[in-house]
């Protein structure tokens, strides 16, 4: 049984893919300021500590957190799903392998979830330094998908 879609619908469908990932950029820019902010809340003292609390940055890091890991691996696997209903293979290349080891990386990092609510501080350090090179890696991706969806546009 093969997927029979329109040329109209498989063209559209592979812009799906980097409007999410762009989302997800901006969303993870904001992770990273609330995880600063937690980090800052929790060395914080006094009456700033009082003021930081109130932010409740720490759920709002888990939540968004959460959000990101969800979107990011659906997203990812969506846009293998859209290239190989498209081309009828994947293109195996930096931009391919580097969105599979930030699958890895955002996979491990929320791992430490757990460890982090138990206090673990090589769990927390673990997960900042994940979560940053996650970040990087991201803003590369987002580039080299610029590239992709311009030769896609060229295509047309």
């Amino acid at each position: 049984m093969s997927l029979e879609l329109s040329p109209s619908v498989k063209y559209w469908l592979n812009f799906i893919h980097p409007v999410i990932m762009w989302a997800l950029l901006a969303l993870s820019i904001y992770a990273a300021y609330l995880g600063l902010q937690v980090q800052r809340t929790r060395n914080a003292q006094g009456e700033e500590k009082k003021e930081l609390i109130k932010g409740r940055y720490n759920i709002k890091h888990y939540q968004i957190g959460s959000i990101i890991l969800a979107f990011m691996v659906t997203g990812a696997i969506a846009a293998m799903a859209v290239t190989y209903i498209n081309n009828g293979k994947l293109f195996v290349g930096p931009h391919l392998l580097a969105g599979l080891g930030m699958m890895i990386l955002i996979a491990f990092s929320a791992a430490m979830s757990p460890y982090m609510q138990k206090g673990a501080n090589w769990a927390r350090a673990t997960h900042i330094v994940l979560n940053f090179t996650l970040l990087g890696l991201f803003a590369w991706q987002a580039l080299t998908g610029v590239q992709i969806v311009q030769k896609l546009l060229t295509q047309a």
